[in-house]
């Protein structure tokens, strides 16, 4: 179980700075090429790369004490997690296609996860 808990924290960082990301995207000002550096220095973007950075880290510890073939197949709960997070946030469509396709990606993991 503790393990599971690893897995799920990493990937919850990981879709967490996606999410910050995609923020800082949004909110960023059209600026001349040569300022271009400086969204990418904003505080929410360095906050999305600080929050994979600490994923990486997390995701270290998982593959030293889990199997990379029961690990890595729990990423996918990441895209789940975007999905749900993009629709709330950002107002992006939920067409039944993709809600399809993050149901048999659950489904996936639920069988992954009973391995």
């Amino acid at each position: 179980m503790k393990n599971i808990l690893l897995i799920l924290f990493s990937v919850f960082l990981s879709s967490m700075g996606q999410i910050v990301l995609k923020y800082g995207a949004v909110k960023t000002v059209d600026q001349p090429k040569s300022m271009e550096i400086m969204n990418f220095l904003s505080p929410i973007n360095i906050t999305g790369l600080f929050l994979y950075g600490l994923s990486a880290l997390v995701w270290m510890v998982v593959l030293r004490k889990v199997e990379l073939s029961y690990a890595y197949p729990m990423v996918s709960v990441g895209y789940v997690l975007v999905f749900v997070f993009s629709y709330y946030l950002f107002g992006e469509s939920l067409s039944m296609n993709r809600i399809i396709g993050m149901v048999f990606i659950m489904i996936g993991i639920i069988f992954i996860s009973r391995s």
